[in-house]
């Protein structure tokens, strides 16, 4: 290859290239840039580089464009890579003796990227027969575009001329349709005084028909009344009736209460004769059972809390008969005092707890998630159950199971932030109350 020539004018100046010859230069230094060794690549291509050669040249276009202006050795290896490509139009490039039948834009980005003798000029030439394609296009389009033209003034004419023949016979067809109109409006003229004559003895029927309707209605306004004075009879006798209901139901409402008041008593000496003996077991002993291979525990999760926080409430729920508080032990513990260590969590709680089941003699049940063996507990406090959720189970699935345990109708209240908690308790006829609810009572006490 010769020596390229660097001063593409007497000013030094690069020349501006036709976006066809430019695109094409951009493409040949994207595809090059795959065969390039990474030092041998710019330090502003390199990111570009990784790219893919058709994205290449899309998204990194201008930096390509700008390093191949400002670096001849960049410049060069690209030559390099565009001669081989293009083969003996690369050698006729180099020596200036171009094929006539070559694609400008191929010779101008060649020459551009090479630089032989004189290859301003090839770019100048190359760019001239670009602009000359590109005129010679435009004119044809303006060519095809005047013969589209005249082809539709053409045709525009030839309609124009159907159309008015069109109007010249409907015209005709007009003037007959007049002379027939004329013809049509004497006719009416002599139908509309024979439809006069004939409304002048409508009207005269019509005021005979009014005077027998008004007869009529007063007929039917006077027999209105007459079944007026029916219903009210009628009426009358439905609330009698009515009453007269109300009084036997009542007596039946009567009878029902001393039946029910004899069977009451009747169950009271049945109780009495068979010796039934208060239960000493609770339905959530038979739970507690089934967790009884001893305590695991594991960090419970954060939960959120529920809106129901006033311990007011929970007082109230503790002052009904045989109530049944259940507390979701960790879920009340890390939102208390979560600082401390777990063993001093659950027995501050367990204490709480067994001064409140002391106060109110509720039933207390406090459940505690497990994954590890806790030994050495101390005692519970009177009144109070502690579980521990086995492995493989967590404290809230042990919560639901206490509170589907419970017979319908007893009051529970389940101490849970866990909204999941809260909802699943509900529906089982439990009345959840937040953690709060329940540190505010025992900071209380």
């Amino acid at each position: 290859m010769s020596a390229p020539d660097e001063e593409p004018s007497a000013a030094g100046v690069e020349p501006t290239l036709p976006e066809p010859v430019r695109q094409r230069v951009i493409t040949l230094a994207a595809a090059a840039l795959s065969g390039l060794p990474i030092d041998g690549v710019p330090a502003s291509l390199r990111r570009i580089a990784r790219f893919a050669p058709q994205r290449r040249a899309k998204l990194g276009g201008a930096v390509i464009a700008a390093v191949l202006a400002g670096d001849p050795a960049f410049r060069q290896q690209v030559a390099e890579h565009a001669l081989a490509e293009a083969g003996d139009l690369g050698v006729a490039v180099l020596a200036g003796t171009v094929p006539a039948a070559a694609d400008p834009v191929e010779v101008a980005a060649i020459a551009y990227l090479a630089r032989p003798s004189g290859w301003a000029d090839l770019v100048g030439t190359a760019t001239a027969a670009v602009r000359a394609e590109a005129d010679r296009a435009a004119v044809a389009d303006l060519v095809r575009e005047v013969e589209s033209r005249a082809d539709r003034a053409e045709h525009d004419l030839a309609v124009a001329r159907v159309e008015v023949e069109k109007l010249r016979d409907e015209l005709a067809k007009l003037r007959e349709e007049a002379a027939g109109m004329r013809d049509e409006l004497r006719a009416l003229g002599r139908e509309l005084r024979q439809t006069q004559a004939r409304e002048k003895k409508a009207t005269d029927t019509l005021a005979a028909e009014k005077g027998r309707a008004a007869r009529a209605a007063a007929e039917h306004e006077a027999e209105v009344r007459r079944l007026r004075a029916r219903l009210a009879e009628a009426e009358n006798a439905v609330e009698a009736a009515r009453q007269t209901a109300r009084d036997a139901r009542q007596m039946d409402e009567t009878r029902l209460w001393l039946l029910l008041e004899t069977i009451g008593q009747a169950a009271v000496g049945l109780r009495r004769e068979l010796a039934l003996r208060p239960a000493d077991r609770l339905p959530a002993d038979v739970v507690a059972d089934t967790a009884a291979d001893r305590p695991e525990t594991a960090p419970g999760g954060q939960a959120r809390g529920l809106a129901v926080d006033d311990p007011a409430r929970l007082d109230q729920y503790l002052r009904l008969p045989k109530v049944h508080l259940i507390v979701d032990g960790y879920n009340v513990t890390k939102r208390g005092f979560g600082e401390m260590s777990l063993e001093q969590q659950r027995n501050r709680l367990v204490t709480g707890l067994g001064g409140l089941a002391a106060q109110t003699g509720a039933e207390v049940t406090v459940v505690f998630d497990g994954a590890e063996r806790v030994h050495g507990l101390p005692p519970a406090p009177r009144g109070v159950r502690v579980l521990f959720s086995r492995k493989g189970e967590t404290a809230d699935e042990v919560i639901r199971r206490l509170v589907r345990a419970e017979p319908p109708g007893r009051p529970l209240v389940v101490i849970s932030s866990d909204r999941e908690v809260a909802d699943g308790v509900r529906r089982h006829g439990a009345y959840p109350l937040g953690a709060d609810a329940l540190l505010r009572r025992l900071a209380r006490a």
